[in-house]
This record gives structure tokens, sequence and C-alpha cells, in this order.
């Protein structure tokens, strides 16, 4: 059976006044029922006024978009945020701070067009149940740590069963730890619910761990769309290889069915024609080898926890990053021979 979709964008355009170039441009993707979709991308390409389109809080100059079976903006439909069966999650959590626990939650029931279908007293207690807040619910917002103060905002945001939840980089004031959790918590609660979400982040983890969908964004255009799965191991371009893996690239040549670069050759596929290019080897993939013959020298070593990330120096002065667990470590300023545990690696052309 064909999953429905809840929201289709169809060539969003949005260009401020006195801007020299669009904000979003010509954004087309679509966004199954139930599913999270994370944009990401760095500050400044876009996905936040995107998310605001979607809200209603701007208009596009072109474009169509739906929410279910509803056109909410294009072909001269315009509907409202409040008439949109929207929640949502706001990065400074946007809380009365006047009002408890209780009371921000159902703020939310208060003023939704499904008002009528809750018994608003059963309903706030049940959210707050699921994003678990029981025994806070007569605290006030300077009683709850960051962490909570984001639960909050969540089931207000939920607590009307919305068609879909939008999150503006709703962890990003966190600690850490915090983060780490609350981001697994967040997904947990969004598909337990069955909710859509649109969630909107610049760290790259957080986008894959947390979505379904990821869509790249750099310069108000959309780079990739696809799965998280998808977007790591086959990047659209050289913008999402380097954002989303952090990937090296070396200068190559063609010879013959492999690429030569200074450290060796490779296996490698490219989409053109090409005889040259840059090979993308993304970190996890480099195999360090103590050689004393080798070019490549360690001039840094950093311990993460789980794993080292080593500093190379290649013989032309280019400095390449490797990842490797921490059964072994290497000194800095030995030398070593690379080699590459996956082959499916990819060239892009030379920018």
């Amino acid at each position: 059976m064909t999953q429905s979709v809840i929201l289709h964008l169809k060539g969003i355009t949005k260009q401020f006044a006195k801007a020299t170039i669009a904000a979003v441009e010509g954004v087309t993707l679509a966004l199954p029922q139930g599913d999270v979709l994370g944009l990401l991308g760095p500050s400044g390409c876009g996905k936040t006024t995107l998310l605001r389109l979607i809200a209603g809080f701007e208009e596009p100059q072109a474009g169509i978009i739906e929410i279910g079976d509803r056109i909410v903006a294009g072909e001269g439909n315009w509907i409202t945020p409040e008439k949109r069966d929207i929640g949502m999650v706001f990065q400074d959590y946007a809380l009365f701070p006047h009002l408890t626990v209780a009371k921000n939650v159902a703020f939310g029931l208060q003023n939704s067009r499904k008002q009528a279908l809750f018994n608003s007293t059963k309903r706030t207690a049940e959210v707050i149940a699921l994003v678990g807040l029981q025994g806070l619910e007569n605290r006030y917002p300077h009683q709850l740590s960051g962490g909570q103060q984001q639960r909050v905002a969540l089931a207000r945001a939920i607590a009307p069963q919305p068609a879909l939840v939008l999150l503006d980089e709703p962890l990003s004031n966190l600690d850490v730890q915090v983060r780490l959790r609350l981001r697994q918590e967040v997904r947990d609660i969004l598909k337990k619910t069955g909710t859509s979400g649109v969630f909107v982040t610049h760290d790259q983890e957080e986008a894959l761990s947390i979505s379904d969908w990821v869509a790249v964004m750099q310069q108000g255009r959309l780079e990739q769309f696809g799965t998280p799965e998808e977007i790591y191991t086959e990047p659209a371009s050289r913008f999402v290889a380097e954002f989303v893996t952090q990937a090296n690239f070396l200068p190559a040549q063609r010879r013959g069915q492999l690429w030569e670069t200074e450290v060796g050759c490779f296996a490698a596929s490219t989409q053109e024609s090409v005889e040259s290019g840059d090979l993308m080897i993304r970190q996890e993939d480099l195999i360090l080898e103590p050689d004393d013959q080798a070019m490549v020298i360690i001039c840094d070593r950093q311990f993460l926890g789980r794993e080292h990330c080593y500093s190379l120096l290649t013989p032309s002065g280019q400095k390449i990053l490797a990842r490797m667990t921490c059964s072994t470590a290497l000194s800095v300023g030995s030398k070593v021979h690379l080699s590459v545990a996956n082959q499916a690696l990819r060239i892009f052309p030379t920018i």
C-alpha cells in the first residue's frame, strides 16, 4: 500500500526585499505521512525560512505548499498559520513564564481548531505523561531544566494532534548529554503518536539520527533529498559530501580502472566522463599501517573516547583526517601507509 503524503512542496521560492539572492529557491519535496524530515544545512542556507513558509509565517513568491490534502499556499490560496493544523516547537521554547506546566500544555488545546474533540484536562495529563513530566504539572518554566522546558514545548505542540509538527533547532540550547538523550526521545514520541515532523538543524549527526528523510540545503537550494543512509553513502554533490560526511578530498588522475593520488591508487566511481577530479574518502574508511618508508606522516592525534582522530600530512602538504578505533594508538610523527576499507569511493569535479 502506498504511503500517503502529509507535506508536499512544489517549486517553493522566497526572496526578501533588498536581498540579491533568494532565501529559498525552487524547493520541491514530499514527506510521507508519519515520517520525520530533517532540514539540514549551514547557517543562512534557507532551512529556517523554509520552515517558516510551511508554518505560514512567510508567504512564498512562487510554488505550492500542501499539508495533507489542502493547499495552504499557492494557486491563489492562503491559509493562516493557526488554521494549518500544525504544531510549533521553537529553539527558545516560547513557554509562558506565568503559566504552570499543565497550563502551558493546555494552552495548545484551547487555541486548537480541534478543541471540541478533546477533554482538555484528560488530554493534558496524557501528553504530560507521554513526555515524562508526571509530578511536575504545577511547576513554572523557571523551575525546570532546559530539557524539561523543551519537553513541555513538545507536549504543547502535539497535544491537539496536529497533522504536522515543526521543530526549529529545538535542541541547540541544550548541553551535549541532554541533546543526545532528548533527540531520541523526540523521535520516539513522534513515532509513538504517529505524528509527522519537520526538524531544522545544522548538526549532521542529529539530522541523520532523528530523521526518516533528510533535505540538505545550500544557499536556498535543495542539494539532496533522501534517506539518511542515502545522503551519507551516496552524496549527490561535493557540498553534501563535505558538509554531511566531512570527507577528505584528494586530487586524482584516471589510470585505467583506477584513480591515482599522491597516497596511492584506488577504485572509484564517477557519473561524469572525466580524466581527473577529487577523490572523496571518508575519515572512517581510511586504514593506517605503520611504514617507515611511507610518505604520509601523523602530525596530530585526538582521543575521542571510542576512537582516535588522526591528522595526516601528505607529501604535498595537504592535511587529511582519519578515524580509527582505540585498539591501537599510533604515535604522532610516525609514518603510515594508507589503504581504504570501503572501495565504493566517489570522484567529484575539481573546484
